[in-house]
C-alpha cells in the first residue's frame, strides 16, 4: 500500500536522496512550481541513504541546480495529462534541460555517473515465448501496435500490453500480430505506440510512461533490428496510421485547466489509509508490523505566492492558446 517516491537534489557537487511513502502521484504538482519550490518539497521529507528499484519506486525526481537538469517519472491518467505538465514545466522551469526518466531509476542513477543497472538484479528484463497477440477489445488501449505489412501497406491495433512489453517477446511476436482481426478505432489517445517494420528491420517505440531496458539494446531477440526511439513523440506513428485508425486529438485545454484546478484543491486526507496501515491484521502466530514511513503522510512545502503566481500565469497563457486552437 501507499505510493511511493524518490527525490534527489543535487547541488555544488553534492547529492541527497530523499523519501515519501504517499508521493509517486503529486510529484508533477510538486514539479510544476519550479525549482526553488521542488526542491523545498522533497528537501521537508525524509533523506534516506538508499534506492527504491523499478518496481517498488512508483514516482520519481531528480533536481540538479549544478547543471539545471530536471529528470522525472510518474504516471499519469492521459497523453494529455503528461502533455499539458510538459509544456508548463518548459515555462516554469526556464533554462533548465526538463526531461522525462523512460528509464525509470536508471535515468537518474545514469545521470549521477552510477551506471542504469545499480537498482537492477541481473535479467531482470523479462522476456517471453510469444503465444499470440493481446489485441485489445476496447476503444481505449494501452498502446497502439502498427505494422508495415510485405507490400508497403500500414495495419495498426489496439493493445492490452505495456508499449515495452511487445519488445518482450521478440520478434516472433510479429506474425500473430499481422494474423490479428481489426481492433476498434480509438476514442482516446494511448499511453504509447510500437511501429514494426520487419523488410527495414526496424522497431520505432514511444510512450508517456516509463519503458525501463530500451537503452540496453538490443534486448534479447533483436540483435539484427534497429531501434527508433521517440520519447514521448507520437506524431511519427501517427503520420504511419491507416485513415481508418487515427490517434484522436489529446484534450489539451482540459489538462491544463485539470492543473489548474488542483493548485487549489487540498490535500487528499490520509487519515484513513494510516490508520488501514497502522491496524492491519496478520497471519495467525506473528507479530503484526507496520513500515514506519507508511504512518507518515506526505506534507509538501507550499511554493510562495510569487511562485504561485507565476504558475497560474503559465497554465492560464497556455490553456488559452490550446482554446485557440
Amino acid at each position: 500500500m501507499g505510493a511511493r517516491a524518490q527525490y534527489v537534489v543535487v547541488e555544488n557537487g553534492a547529492w541527497q536522496r530523499y523519501y515519501s511513502h504517499w508521493a509517486a502521484n503529486r510529484i508533477v504538482d510538486d514539479l510544476l512550481p519550479g525549482p526553488a519550490a521542488a526542491t523545498r518539497c522533497f528537501r521537508a521529507n525524509r533523506e534516506i541513504d538508499e534506492w527504491l528499484d523499478d518496481v517498488w519506486c512508483e514516482g520519481a525526481a531528480l533536481v540538479d541546480h549544478d547543471r539545471r537538469a530536471l529528470l522525472w517519472f510518474a504516471s499519469v491518467d492521459s497523453l494529455a495529462d503528461h502533455v499539458a505538465a510538459r509544456a508548463v514545466l518548459t515555462r516554469t522551469w526556464p533554462g533548465w534541460d526538463v526531461r522525462f526518466a523512460h528509464d525509470g531509476m536508471g535515468d537518474l542513477t545514469h545521470h549521477l555517473g552510477l551506471g542504469r543497472d545499480l537498482t537492477r538484479t541481473p535479467g531482470w528484463f523479462e522476456t517471453f515465448e510469444p503465444s499470440g497477440f493481446a489485441a485489445s477489445e476496447y476503444t481505449e488501449p494501452r498502446s497502439v501496435v502498427s505494422l508495415r505489412l510485405p507490400g508497403g501497406r500500414v495495419r495498426a491495433w489496439g493493445s492490452g500490453r505495456e508499449p515495452v512489453e511487445h519488445l518482450a517477446g521478440g520478434p516472433r511476436l510479429v506474425d500473430p500480430i499481422a494474423a490479428s482481426s481489426a481492433t476498434p478505432a480509438l476514442n482516446n489517445m494511448p499511453y504509447g505506440g510500437v511501429h514494426f517494420d520487419p523488410q527495414a528491420r526496424t522497431v520505432s517505440l514511444w510512450a508517456v510512461q516509463t519503458v525501463a531496458g530500451l537503452h540496453d539494446w538490443p534486448l534479447p531477440g533483436w540483435e539484427d533490428w534497429v531501434l527508433d526511439f521517440r520519447g514521448d513523440d507520437h506524431t511519427r506513428q501517427a503520420a504511419l496510421l491507416p485513415a481508418n485508425f487515427p490517434f484522436p486529438s489529446p484534450a489539451l485545454a482540459a489538462a491544463l485547466r485539470k492543473l489548474a484546478d488542483g493548485l487549489s484543491a487540498p490535500l487528499p486526507d490520509m487519515s484513513a489509509p494510516l490508520a488501514r496501515a497502522a491496524g492491519a491484521a496478520s497471519p495467525e502466530g506473528t507479530t503484526p508490523v507496520a513500515n514506519p514511513a507508511a504512518l507518515v503522510p506526505h506534507e509538501p512545502a507550499d511554493p510562495t505566492p510569487a511562485e504561485l503566481a507565476a504558475l497560474r500565469g503559465a497554465i492560464d497563457a497556455l490553456t488559452a492558446g490550446a482554446e485557440a486552437g
